[in-house]
């Protein structure tokens, strides 16, 4: 597939306004798109163009951008009365949302069917640290010529792409990510507390773990969030509760065995049942304290 020359970005939450400022860092021009204007607003201020609605976008805009909460969101904003299918500049859908493989190889074949636009599937690693400094990893799945033309776009925000296979494939590898992201979640929550029980200094755990077995970045970064509520979230539970009922979900599907992950998926519920839902996922450590 030849280059993209024109692009275009759905989705301006944290991590969407953070890969967009990427972008416009690295010298392109930039529409976007969020069902929130207010939010397109700053990005409006740094050079980006703002578009009416996801069909005006996709006039202008060889590659399509996403970055959105869910599935229904993804479908609704490609295949809905003002979505991308309504006009046909668009020969290539990147999307960075997190949902499910089925939902991603559905939505491929019918892109492709009806406007013989190439999607392909890219959700990301790294949080918005990582697409603030441009480190992301992102997980791929789709034709390789697409992948390939979206690249240089890319490169504005992630440190490596790595393609894995047909539609479906990036969400798949997403949902092996956040495994053993929620997963490693919960052991620190249990370890900080375990530590304070013990009456030892769980602050000094990052540092007295640092280079072993146990270290990661999610240690170092989640015990300080866990021991001092942050003042802004990295994350939220509801969208961690989100990809983990993905998991369970995908995990039926092939007959996994996954008996952790159900446990794992049930301290997120009982997150959300203590009303911490939209807190940080640092909240997690509350539950585990509280059990």
């Amino acid at each position: 597939m030849t280059s993209l020359s024109s692009v275009g970005f759905c989705g301006l939450g944290l991590m969407g306004s953070a890969m967009v400022s990427r972008l416009l860092g690295a010298g392109h021009s930039v529409r976007v798109w969020n069902r929130s204007p207010e939010k397109a607003r700053p990005l409006v201020q740094l050079g980006a163009v703002a578009a009416e609605s996801p069909a005006d976008m996709a006039q202008h805009c060889e590659l399509v951008i996403l970055c959105l909460t869910d599935e229904a969101a993804v479908s609704d904003l490609v295949l809905g009365p003002h979505g991308l299918l309504r006009n046909g500049a668009v020969r290539v859908v990147l999307d960075h949302s997190s949902i499910s493989p089925e939902a991603t190889a559905r939505l491929a074949s019918q892109v492709k069917a009806a406007a013989g636009i190439d999607w392909v599937d890219a959700p990301v690693s790294g949080g918005v640290s990582g697409a603030t400094s441009g480190t992301l990893a992102i997980m791929a799945g789709g034709d390789p010529g697409a992948l390939a033309a979206a690249m240089p776009y890319m490169q504005a925000y992630s440190r490596q792409v790595t393609h894995l296979g047909s539609s479906g494939a990036g969400q798949w590898a997403k949902l092996c990510n956040q495994t053993m992201v929620a997963t490693t979640l919960c052991a620190i929550a249990e370890a900080v507390h375990l530590a304070q029980r013990a009456g030892i200094d769980a602050g000094k755990l990052p540092q007295a773990l640092a280079g072993g077995w146990a270290d990661s970045v999610l240690l170092q970064t989640f015990v300080p969030r866990m021991l001092a509520p942050p003042d802004e979230s990295i994350g939220s539970v509801a969208t961690m509760l989100k990809d983990v009922d993905n998991i369970v979900e995908a995990a039926h599907t092939v007959n996994a065995y996954a008996p952790v992950l159900a446990a794992v998926r049930q301290r997120f519920v009982d997150a959300r049942q203590q009303g911490l839902a939209q807190e940080d996922l640092s909240h997690i450590y509350r539950v585990a304290g509280t059990a």
